[in-house]
């Protein structure tokens, strides 16, 4: 099964970049024209048996802004650029993450991946999520695909998402764990790209 899961990745993830090349491009060069900076964002995420690796996005930030801001991100966040704003709102600043599934650090369907500090304060049933790859998408991104919004209007969004979103979002990533078929990634694809449509 998890060959089969491998093929179908590796396929539809090959698929994908060459579809959306053109595409690549065209954010790219959107992004350098917007604001100085680098093209792509990496951050250290961690992923299957609790190795750590770069996850890639389409930096969609000012240059350097985890230096001055929190690592979750709120609708309103004064650090997001302009084409970001965009990028953000269809999904498209997470495309990059096409070639970690081609390397094999994600899969395309799968619990999003956490950075360190998030991770640390899982508890040890919760640390079952790290039992599979991490995916592009999830239960959870389609529960919480207004996090942003969610956490504008707290006090303190971090504590909010610590205590309230992230312990949802580890529940339905073991919903996954539970009902994993390559039948039911596709499923949660289909309406990931349904909802990115319908925004």
């Amino acid at each position: 099964m998890i060959m089969s899961k491998r093929v179908f990745d590796l396929f539809f993830s090959l698929l994908g970049v060459a579809i959306l090349l053109p595409l690549f491009f065209f954010i790219a060069i959107w992004i350098k024209l917007d604001s100085p900076g680098t093209i792509f964002f990496r951050q250290v995420r961690i992923g299957r048996f609790g190795r750590e690796f770069k996850i890639y996005k389409f930096r969609t930030m000012i240059q350097s802004a985890e230096k001055i801001g929190k690592q979750i991100t709120i609708a309103n966040d004064k650090r997001i650029t302009r084409s970001g704003r965009f990028l953000r709102k269809y999904k498209l600043d997470e495309l990059p993450q096409l070639f970690n599934v081609i390397k094999g650090e994600m899969s395309l369907v799968g619990p999003r991946p956490e950075v360190p500090k998030y991770v640390a304060l899982y508890t040890s049933e919760q640390r079952r999520v790290l039992e599979v790859l991490p995916g592009i998408t999830d239960l959870a991104s389609m529960k919480f695909h207004n996090e942003s919004e969610l956490l504008k209007d707290m006090n303190n969004s971090e504590h909010f998402y610590i205590n309230e979103i992230m312990p949802r979002k580890l529940e339905l990533n073991m919903e996954y764990i539970t009902r994993f078929s390559l039948v039911f990634d596709l499923v949660i694809i289909l309406k990931t790209l349904k909802r990115v449509f319908a925004t």
